[in-house]
């Protein structure tokens, strides 16, 4: 083949790297924004924080307030003033030559720093205590403190951590006591004991220890010994804690099956004994390590705020998310359009680029507020009733309101979270899919699913609805629902079956 050199013309679409920063700043979340702010700010020197000044001039000021505050100024001022003199006065009587020795603190009379604690937090009204990060260790870290301060040979001291470490987050031991003896024996040195004179019985009095320690069940092989030791530390020897202590022992399965009328006949408890020790033992802990995991909780940062305000809906950005930005002036000032040099080069490559940041911001900020509004005027039934006002919606409808694409419209709607009086809702909350009605028309999903939780709650205790029964009452009210739609639903909301339901009035 024959090597040539041809000539095209044509059209194509590309992203300029100002598209790519806006559709980037765009999809990021609330705190993913922050994070690509304080880079920005670090990167380049033409963007700086605006820092608000307080206004002196407030118009809840009283004539009584003014004067006083204006005395206050000029009193300050004289105190300057005379701070200055002061100053100079200690300047002339500063020797020429010092001892290498000498201390600021020996010229000058330096004022002590403002103490920290109640009295700063009284000046800028601010609570420490407020929003404080708890540093939590988790349940490990509070049963080998536990360990520690129990007297106790080096022996169990190793068996000790060697039952501590097979404790999972829920707080139970996932190895028997064969299996803690077997891995006791196969590295002995690393525990510093003789291995060979350790038996089940030293492992087992280890444990029974452990077992009393805080949480209450913690160290529990089964749901069975969990409870029963949660109920061992009850001082009561009432008929109640002996009939709950039975149903544990004997008859768990059938608890967890809610067969009230078959342990009616094998306890022969009456309903109100009977219902007294089923109490009991739901007022007991089945994980007792779960409240002490390390998992810390994520707060969430709402994007905009829904009001209604003289009966209409209104929506508004949080601007408390991120930091008012702004050119440098004093460095922008320094860019001059005819010099080619490589600092001036560097100056207009920031300038340009902090531009364009500030306008992607922006450009962020009123897509975010477009499509929130958008969204509450088509949800407004939602915010009026609640979730069984929620209509069927999708993102091409918004797309094709706002004259934008769908992809754009997902980006949005990811990770940003909308205030309101009924609470914080992800943007896509507020699309779903929709089921057809007896009369034509659509009800979207949450509908359907608030009314079954709905149902549930007002359901007979001893005669709970089925899922048939559920769907029957839905196609009554118009909603055209299979059985297997009910039960998906409520699995989502994840709510047992009519069968687990079933309790004691």
């Amino acid at each position: 083949m024959k090597q040539s050199l041809q000539l095209r013309i044509g059209q194509s679409l590309t992203m300029t790297p100002q598209l790519q920063q806006a559709i980037k700043l765009l999809q990021l979340s609330t705190l993913e924004l922050q994070s690509e702010i304080q880079e920005a700010l670090e990167s380049n020197p033409m963007l700086e924080v605006e820092e608000s000044s307080p206004d002196s001039n407030s118009d809840s000021k009283i004539n009584g307030q003014e004067h006083s505050s204006e005395s206050t100024d000029n009193h300050s001022s004289g105190t300057e003033a005379a701070d200055a003199v002061e100053l100079n006065q200690q300047k002339d009587n500063l020797p020429d030559e010092l001892p290498v020795d000498t201390a600021w603190e020996d010229i000058y009379d330096i004022p002590p720093p403002p103490s920290s604690g109640t009295n700063t937090a009284s000046s800028d009204n601010r609570d420490f205590f407020e929003n404080q990060s708890i540093e939590d260790d988790g349940l490990i870290s509070h049963l080998l403190w536990q360990l520690q301060c129990t007297p106790m040979s080096e022996t169990d001291n190793a068996i000790g951590l060697m039952i501590i470490d097979a404790i999972n987050e829920d707080g139970y031991l996932t190895e028997s006591c064969d299996q803690l003896l077997q891995g006791l024996r196969q590295d002995p040195e690393q525990h510093d004991i003789d291995s060979e004179a350790v038996g089940a019985e030293e492992i087992n009095a280890v444990l029974h220890l452990i077992q009393r320690f805080d949480p209450p069940g913690v160290a529990a092989r089964d749901l069975k010994e969990c409870l029963s030791l949660q109920l061992d530390l009850i001082d009561d020897h009432s008929a109640q804690v002996k009939s709950a202590r039975d149903l544990i022992e004997n008859h768990l399965e059938l608890l967890g099956l809610h067969d009230y009328v078959k342990l009616k006949r094998l306890t022969r408890l009456n309903e109100q004994d009977l219902h007294a020790a089923v109490l009991l033992i739901q007022s007991l802990n089945p994980k007792p390590g779960a409240y002490l995991s390390a998992n810390k909780a994520e707060y969430i940062v709402p994007d905009v705020f829904v009001k209604k305000i003289k009966n209409r809906w209104s929506v508004e950005l949080n601007n408390e998310n991120t930091p008012k930005l702004r050119i440098n002036p004093l460095y922008a000032s320094f860019v001059k359009n005819r010099d080619s040099s490589d600092e001036n080069t560097y100056l207009k490559n920031n300038l340009q680029e902090a531009r364009w940041f500030l306008k992607s911001l922006l450009s962020r900020n009123e897509t975010l507020l477009r499509v929130a509004t958008a969204i509450v005027e088509k949800q407004r039934t939602f915010f009026d009733y609640g979730e069984e006002g929620m209509k069927p919606l999708v993102l091409r409808e918004i797309a094709e309101q706002l004259e934008l694409h769908e992809s754009t419209i997902s980006r949005v709607t990811t990770q940003k979270f909308m205030h309101t009086p009924n609470g914080i809702f992800e943007f896509k909350y507020f699309f779903s899919s929709h089921v057809g009605t007896a009369d034509g028309g659509e009800c979207s999903a949450t509908a359907i699913r608030a009314m079954i939780k709905k149902m549930i709650e007002n359901e007979s205790p001893m005669k709970p609805l089925s899922d048939n029964k559920l769907a029957a009452m839905l196609v009554d009210k118009g909603i055209n629902v299979a059985r297997r739609t009910v039960a998906k639903y409520r699995e989502a909301m994840v709510i047992p079956p009519s069968n687990e339901r079933k309790r004691l009035a």
